[in-house]
């Protein structure tokens, strides 16, 4: 039930040649896979902030 079949796959690329074109199909293709490249660069660079062990400091709460 949660996985798409090629029939799927295919249905999605002709709704989207229909709304953007065959001209305009590979830029858009290029444009995602600079932004998920950048964002995977972006994850490289910075660790994940880690949670302070330290008991006396206060942690901010919305009230």
């Amino acid at each position: 039930m949660g996985e798409f079949s090629p029939w799927h796959w295919l249905l999605v690329a002709i709704i989207a040649l229909l709304l953007f074109g065959p001209k305009k199909l590979p830029e858009l293709g290029k444009g995602l896979a600079e932004g998920i490249r950048s964002f995977k660069d972006g994850m490289k660079e910075q660790p994940p902030a880690q949670a302070s062990t330290d008991p006396n400091k206060k942690t901010e709460t919305k009230s």
